[in-house]
């Protein structure tokens, strides 16, 4: 193995002393330009490589920022991912991405290696069953930006950037309603977490508002997953009054649905409407597309970047921010009874 160059090595090389190295490897302005542009010249020469730890324990800067988030194999929390790579890389931030797999206990170890690895701030969406605050406080006491995306828990001290679910729901229902549906089911998650409830509420205003009857029978809890959207939609029509029409909480369950009311001879969107959530990449590319609410993922990540920058740069770490971003319906061919118009 190559022994690794010093500035040592480069001083020999230059006959100049290792501190006038390190200084101008650091911009000290005691230090000539002359003299930074040779060293910096040098040290590309004999490739040499400065030390991130301890420039992060010097500067108190490491200059990377932990990504926290529940599975990344999903469109939401990959173009999250990429709006925020393209905010900080250009400021020179280096990003750390880690799943949690919705594992409370694996979220607070991923939390505490990104606080070992002085990282200088956390952008995550917390996992589905997370109630216990104090690794987040942990980041705080820290003076670390703490900034959540997506699903958040409310922590003092802590910013957000979430999507208006309520009104994402509210907007697809109301959609449903205008398209001539009269006995709409929800496809819902998990209640317990706080996109779901909210979607959940959008979901039975919108009836109420517009004097349609809700019905409990109607509104079923699943997995996000297409198996689970086909067993609940047969659940649904073997209902003495089935409905006509599904506003379903993921792209995943509303998919799930339409594969099962195709094979039974349903005609979407004729007799039967169906509207997702999430705008997942399939939804668009099916030959009888999808309707669903953007969630504008990239625009999200962008935010809760920009976030952390103004926190940065700002005299207090600690000011908070609330960002809620306003969803928007993609009304498509699974819904649309009426005119049609792609989006």
């Amino acid at each position: 193995m190559s022994k690794k160059t010093t500035i040592y090595d480069i001083a020999k090389v230059l006959n100049i002393t290792a501190a006038t190295v390190s200084r101008a490897l650091n911009n000290n302005p005691r230090i000539s330009e002359d003299t930074k542009k040779l060293v910096q010249k040098t040290a590309k020469k004999l490739n040499y490589k400065q030390n991130s730890l301890a420039l992060a324990l010097k500067s108190g800067k490491s200059k990377n920022v932990g990504v926290v988030l529940p599975i990344i194999n999903r469109n939401l929390f990959s173009n999250v991912i990429r709006g925020i790579e393209e905010e900080l890389n250009p400021m020179g931030y280096n990003v750390i991405i880690c799943q949690t797999h919705d594992d409370e206990k694996k979220e607070a170890d991923i939390i505490q290696n990104l606080l070992n690895a002085q990282v200088d701030g956390i952008i995550m969406s917390i996992a589905r069953h997370t109630k216990n605050t104090e690794h987040f406080e942990q980041i705080l006491k820290k003076n670390i930006p703490l900034i959540f995306f997506d699903r958040k828990i409310d922590v003092k001290g802590a910013s957000s950037v979430t999507l208006d679910d309520f009104r994402g729901a509210y907007e697809a229902t109301q959609h449903l309603i205008e398209q001539g549906c009269t006995k709409i089911a929800h496809f819902t998650v998990d209640r317990s977490v706080e996109i779901y409830r909210k979607r959940y509420e959008g979901y039975k205003q919108a009836l109420l508002n517009n004097s349609v009857v809700f019905n409990e029978d109607y509104v079923l809890s699943l997995e996000s997953k297409i198996e689970s959207g086909k067993d609940a939609a047969k659940k649904l029509m073997e209902l003495d009054i089935p409905p006509d029409a599904i506003f379903s909480a993921s792209d995943l369950g509303a998919l799930g649905a339409i594969q099962y009311l195709k094979g039974i001879g349903v005609q979407i969107p004729q007799d039967f409407c169906v509207v997702g959530f999430s705008n997942e990449p399939f939804t668009q590319f099916m030959e009888l597309t999808i309707s669903t609410v953007d969630q504008s993922p990239l625009l999200m990540g962008k935010t809760a970047a920009k976030v952390f920058l103004e926190q940065m740069n700002a005299d207090n770490l600690k000011i908070e921010r609330r960002m809620v971003l306003s969803p928007s319906l993609k009304i498509r061919k699974s819904s649309s009874r009426l005119d049609y118009t792609p989006s």
